[in-house]
């Protein structure tokens, strides 16, 4: 759902729908999130009772209250309307969840999301960018899920449209479900042995990375060779190269400060596998100019 959210920045006092098509709960319009949704939104981040999570614009609570509720989990929510963040605490007491499921009278950009492991939110394209650097800035592996709108350029690992019967905004009564999770930072060149016509050589890998998307190229002994696969999700790097008599050969592992841990899998039995990066390297996203946010008057 989406609640009041007067930013601090004061970037936004925005109001895109009428009183005819939701309840104005403050100087920006409270839009309940359809409870089919909402499930779907759950189920899409995979939140488990071990989860945390946090709802950004928490409006009357459903998000955390069923996170609680359904499945165990705890967390909070946040919204600037002091209405709808009682309403939401009385529904977690009606609910039986009041121990896991709180809400706070609070600014989003000044709320510390470090506890959660995923992130829900409902907000104005403008102030998903706007809390793009917040989000990235999260631990890796971290899930974020948004009702119907995306973080600018950074493109969701999933995305989806339902049917949203109920819906009290637009005609078409649908509602779009994106997903991310946020990447670790694996740029740069990464070196490691390995064995190939019972001599050891030297691979290198270097990884160029835009948000979760990575874009690589490999030598072997300064010989290119063929990268198949480069993916990054959360901490986990999976690449698959093909090496001469080898063939494809799989290397997955996770970041240990500057080292690739993980295993090796190839013809032969899998294998410890560790890179060292012996040149670090910022990702495209981290250096490219700060985006643009319109500002709404």
């Amino acid at each position: 759902m989406r609640g009041s959210l007067r930013v601090v920045a004061g970037f936004v006092s925005a109001v895109w729908v009428t009183a005819a098509t939701a309840q104005d709960f403050g100087d920006t319009p409270y839009v309940q999130t359809p409870q089919v949704v909402v499930d779907a939104m759950l189920e899409t981040a995979k939140v488990t009772k071990n989860d945390y999570v946090i709802d950004l614009g928490s409006g009357d609570g459903r998000m955390v209250i069923t996170a609680a509720k359904k499945i165990g989990a705890r967390g909070f929510g946040v919204d600037l309307d002091k209405r709808l963040v009682t309403l939401a605490n009385n529904n977690a007491r009606k609910a039986g969840v009041a121990d896991r499921a709180k809400f706070y009278d609070r600014d989003l950009f000044v709320t510390d999301l470090s506890p959660a492991t995923v992130i829900t939110i409902y907000l104005l394209p403008e102030v998903n960018l706007m809390a793009r650097a917040k989000l990235l800035a999260l631990e890796p592996g971290t899930r974020i899920v948004s009702h119907d709108y995306g973080i600018g350029d950074w493109m969701p690992d999933l995305e989806f449209e339902m049917d949203a019967p109920g819906k009290p905004v637009g005609r078409s009564q649908k509602s779009k479900v994106l997903f991310w999770v946020v990447p670790d930072k694996v740029a740069g060149r990464w070196v490691w042995p390995v064995t190939v016509g019972g001599q050891k050589q030297q691979l290198e890998l270097l990884l160029k990375q835009n948000f979760q998307k990575l874009d690589a190229s490999a030598t072997l002994n300064g010989r290119d060779v063929a990268v198949e696969q480069a993916k990054l999700t959360g901490r986990q790097v999976d690449v698959t190269i093909t090496l001469p008599e080898l063939g494809k050969v799989a290397f997955s592992g996770k970041r240990f400060n500057q080292v690739l841990e993980g295993e090796m899998r190839g013809a032969a039995q899998p294998a410890p596998w560790h890179a060292i990066r012996v040149e670090i390297l910022d990702p495209d996203h981290v250096t490219a100019p700060p985006p643009v946010i319109r500002e709404f008057q």
